[in-house]
């Protein structure tokens, strides 16, 4: 059934595709708004297809292509598919290095990028410049137009924009469900990759947003979390449900040290 959903476009580290199953349980049997404040790839909106969507991310480029995807996918497919035949590693660096005008051209170069990057990641130097290199793929599916096509049908009626993650204290009302994937607090030195842009999300960031969790939780929204799994985040939410999820380690460069890892799904409800 799950393979019949809309899903994702882009390739996004700590995407939850593949751990969807194991969220299915403790979705809310129903809701009515939904918001999403820490878009990326957006599995959860499209596992559901919620009538009414607000979703956001401070990632303004990303934004841009969902809005993109949303109100000229054909446009933005034709883009992509000039992207695919011009391909190799001397192409990768050149639109790497280039800034485009044009927000369709904008969201063609992000997109193309992310399925030729390493790992599907996204990072900024301290200027902004998206400064990832390229991926080890023989042949990468950088035009899914199928996947855009459905993407676009699905984002039709949803409210797509730039924005920090507590905008939604002012929005969300009883009944609403919110769903927070947040860049994960690291559980070693290694794992600690928080600078998914400029900005970077530490402690303090995890705090304000325990905080934002708990006000909307007494305010009777249904609010779902997701974070890694280590003391400092289980103290945090200790007055919420904690469900460990088995995940696979994507981001590492070396192989036998991707595997099984827990992560945590919180729910207030």
């Amino acid at each position: 059934m799950m393979s019949k959903l809309p899903r994702p476009f882009l390739k996004w580290a700590g995407g939850k595709s593949r751990i969807l199953p194991q969220y299915v349980p403790y979705f809310p049997k129903s809701f009515k708004a939904y918001y999403e404040p820490f878009l990326g790839g957006g599995s959860v909106f499209f596992h559901l297809q919620p009538q009414r969507a607000v979703l956001r991310d401070i990632n303004a480029e990303l934004i841009n292509a969902y809005c993109c995807v949303q109100k000229n996918v054909s446009k933005l497919i034709e883009l992509l598919q000039q992207h695919a035949v011009n391909h190799n590693q001397e192409y990768y660096y050149e639109i790497r290095s280039r800034q485009f005008s044009s927000n369709l051209e904008r969201a063609a170069r992000f997109i193309y990028l992310n399925k030729t990057c390493y790992n599907g990641l996204y990072r900024e130097n301290s200027r902004g410049q998206f400064n990832v290199p390229i991926g080890r793929y023989k042949n990468p599916t950088i035009c899914p137009e199928q996947l855009l096509i459905a993407a676009a049908e699905h984002l039709q009626n949803a409210q797509i924009e730039v924005g920090n993650f507590d905008l939604v204290l002012t929005e969300a009302a009883a009944d609403d469900l919110v769903y927070f994937d947040p860049p994960y607090h690291p559980i070693s030195a290694t794992s600690n990759f928080t600078a998914y842009s400029r900005s970077a999300f530490g402690e303090a960031e995890q705090i304000k947003l325990r905080d934002t969790f708990s006000k909307l939780a007494y305010q009777g929204v249904k609010v779902m979390l997701s974070n890694s799994d280590c003391d400092f985040i289980r103290e945090l939410y200790k007055d919420f449900a904690i469900v460990p999820i088995a995940a696979n380690r994507a981001i590492n460069s070396q192989a036998n040290k991707r595997g099984k890892i827990s992560e945590l799904l919180i729910v207030s409800y």
